[in-house]
């Protein structure tokens, strides 16, 4: 049977009609009836219309004893409704009843007198089918059972986000007392934690209906106050049976400890990964700052928010490390990485600079011990061993320093310098997982320093080896302006054996020589060194050039299986001509004014070293105001254009006869020796004078 209730709507106005039931009565079913003080019906609800099975009009009126009590309990039922209404004191318990239909049913009483206004007494009696009061009493038991015993956090808050209640084990969770929960808010209680993140999540619950199921939150609560916790939040919206929203239910599970496997191995992940970024982006060349930079650019932001690479100067200079007990540290800075650290990069060296840091910096005892130093949580007492000098602690506090991790350099047993590192965004101190990893990174990246220091100091020596052994000529010399242009090799390949030469001979002939030594490295400069000294010898015994290339091919032959190639010229400005022999080289270049610039029609001949292939000498016209242009092939070949194209493109800048010869010497360098040439150059241009 329907009841009709009365229901008020946002707009303030009642909505009647029958509903469901939403209360726990209704659940319960608790009939009333009515007695006046002689055990007469006087008034019957409809719930005992259906519990007893007489409708109002059959029971109005009537005594109640005789309709609602089974025969054999009506002397007893009298009894307690006299001593009811004498005494005033109510009656509760059960016995079976007597429905219309003849059936019995045990049913729950409450039993208490009542008193209007005129005096006059009645017997009011709730009465409930016992079945329904034990089955509503056996789950509202196991329910609150279930809330205090579950290991689980339960808490019901209300639509202003307020709890209402919460069981043992969130009163255990948050480490306050379930009284001091009632009535307030999770920011009240909880200020070491996301408030507006889980009150957002709450209010979205309460708008939307959709639960939030294992939202992960980490903090602190007054349970633990110095460790950080994760907890899986789960939350849905309490509705009753009309849909109204009475507020929400959370739950709580601490799940710090998966949180903790989970972070730590999504760390480990991290840190693998950034070893592998670390082995392909650090030793990309052989180039000792990019090797340096590309070791602090791996460094940050995922180590450190501040990575400096630092190496002492004797190593730098290629002198080992001997660094005494109270030495200070000259260490020279060779790349800094910051993220958004404005203050701890000023405070850091200059890239390129060298400076001098105190036997009590830590960076020092990081070097001289060769162990890593680390302070996790640094204090400011701290920052002037970390500084090297008053300024530069200054600048780190303002920065936020707050942990500073020290690591050495070691390749092949020796100390290099250290790997320095900052954190101030980053909250977390350095730990012992950050110190492994750094040490990797560490031991990974100075190897490769390593080999780019060696590199870089042999390449170094073989440079001013074949700086040495080139010649310094006057801008004119005999019948000849001369200019020239000495190239070395990119940083990533060796020095080359590349040479040129302008040698004064007698009756004012000038020889021009511009040769390449096959191969790189100090062996092909010193072949080149010796070349250019028999050339020189050669020379003066002004022998034709041919012959010349001769003596110099049976000479290399001797130089421990060494080739190069090689093109000789005697100017002679009286005849106004140029003899040239060839050995392999690449034809010089004739800038005549009124013509177009042109190749040199010579026989090729052999590289010197070949042998046993005779030379021959061309001569051609070279009158005041011709150039010659000497090359080597670093200055045309590319890997991405023929021979033809590139000499083709050599002709055209040579388009203006009367350009500068220095200008047009930076001109072809610029325009013609590309990045990836991984060749030297040597350039060689002479232009006839007008005699005078």
């Amino acid at each position: 049977m329907s009841a009709a209730r009365s229901t008020v709507a946002e707009g303030g106005e009642p909505l009647r009609g029958a509903v469901r039931p939403t209360g726990l009565l209704d659940v319960l079913g608790v009939a009333s009836v009515v007695l006046d003080a002689q055990g007469h019906i006087v008034l019957w609800s409809p719930q005992a219309e259906e519990l007893f099975g007489y409708s109002a009009q059959e029971a109005l009126g009537e005594y109640a004893a005789r309709i609602m009590v089974h025969e054999q309990h009506l002397d007893l039922v009298v009894k307690l409704f006299s001593d009811v209404m004498d005494t005033g004191q109510g009656w509760a318990g059960a016995f079976p009843i007597r429905r219309k239909d003849g059936s019995t049913r045990l049913v729950e009483f409450r039993n208490m007198r009542l008193l209007d206004d005129q005096g006059e007494v009645y017997a009011l009696g709730l009465c409930a089918d016992q079945s329904t009061v034990r089955r509503v009493e056996r789950d509202v038991a196991l329910s609150t059972r279930m809330i205090a015993q579950a290991p689980i956090g339960l808490a019901v808050l209300d639509t202003d986000l307020r709890y209402v209640s919460v069981n043992a084990a969130l009163e255990q969770l948050n480490g306050i007392p379930a009284e001091e929960h009632v009535g307030r808010t999770v920011r009240d209680l909880l200020p070491d934690i996301d408030a507006d993140a889980i009150e957002a999540a709450m209010r979205e619950v309460l708008r939307s209906g959709t639960p939030v199921v294992n939202q992960r939150l980490v903090g602190r609560t007054p349970a633990d106050p110095e460790r950080e916790h994760a907890w899986s939040i789960s939350l849905y919206r309490l509705e009753d049976t009309t849909g109204t929203v009475l507020g929400l239910a959370g739950m709580a599970v601490d799940i710090t400890e998966q949180h903790l496997a989970a972070t730590e191995a999504e760390a480990a992940r991290r840190r693998l990964a950034l070893i592998a970024d670390a082995s392909a982006r650090i030793g990309t060349t052989l180039e000792l700052d990019r090797t340096a930079h590309e070791l602090a650019g791996v460094a940050v932001p995922e180590l450190a928010d501040v990575a400096a690479v630092d190496l002492l100067e004797g190593v730098v200079e290629g002198r080992p490390n001997s660094l005494g007990p109270a030495e200070p540290a000259v260490l020279r800075a060779l790349a800094v990485e910051a993220a958004d650290a404005p203050d701890a990069l000023r405070a850091a060296d200059p890239v390129g600079q060298s400076a001098h840091y105190a036997s009590d910096r830590l960076v020092t005892e990081c070097v001289r011990t060769g162990r890593p130093v680390m302070v996790a949580h640094v204090a400011d007492e701290d920052l002037p061993r970390i500084a090297r000098s008053a300024e530069a602690a200054e600048l780190l506090q303002h920065a936020g320093v707050h942990s500073y991790l020290a690591v050495p350099l070691i390749a092949r047993g020796e100390v290099l310098g250290a790997l320095d590192l900052k954190r101030t965004r980053n909250p977390q101190p350095f730990g012992r997982d950050d110190l492994l990893l750094a040490r990797e990174l560490a031991a990974r990246a100075a190897v490769q320093i390593d080999n780019a220091r060696w590199y870089q100091n042999a390449r170094n020596t073989a440079l001013t080896l074949q700086r040495s052994l080139l010649p310094s000529h006057p801008p004119v010399t005999g019948g000849l302006e001369v200019a020239s242009r000495y190239q070395p090799a990119g940083a990533t390949t060796e020095v080359g054996g590349d040479w040129f030469d302008v040698i004064p001979l007698g009756g004012g002939k000038t020889a021009l020589v511009v040769g390449d030594v096959m191969g790189s490295g100090i062996n092909a400069a010193a072949t080149m060194g010796r070349l250019r000294t028999a050339t020189a010898t050669l020379a003066a015994l002004d022998l034709d050039p041919a012959v010349l290339l001769e003596h110099l091919d049976k000479i290399t032959e001797g130089l421990d299986s060494s080739i190069a190639t090689c093109v000789y010229a005697v100017h002679d400005p009286r005849a106004r001509q140029c003899r040239i022999a060839n050995a392999g080289h690449l034809p010089p270049a004739r800038v005549r004014a009124g013509r177009p610039p042109e190749l040199l029609d010579l026989p090729t001949g052999v590289p010197l070293g070949v042998g046993g292939v005779a030379f021959s000498t061309t001569t051609v016209d070279f009158a005041p105001g011709d150039q010659l242009v000497f090359y080597t092939d670093g200055l045309v070949e590319t890997r991405r254009h023929s021979l033809d194209e590139r000499l083709d493109r050599l002709l055209e800048l040579l388009g203006d006869p009367a350009l500068p010869l220095e200008e047009v010497c930076d001109v072809l360098l610029r325009t013609l020796h590309h990045p990836d040439n991984h060749d030297d150059v040597a350039l060689l241009i002479a232009r006839a004078r007008a005699e005078r």
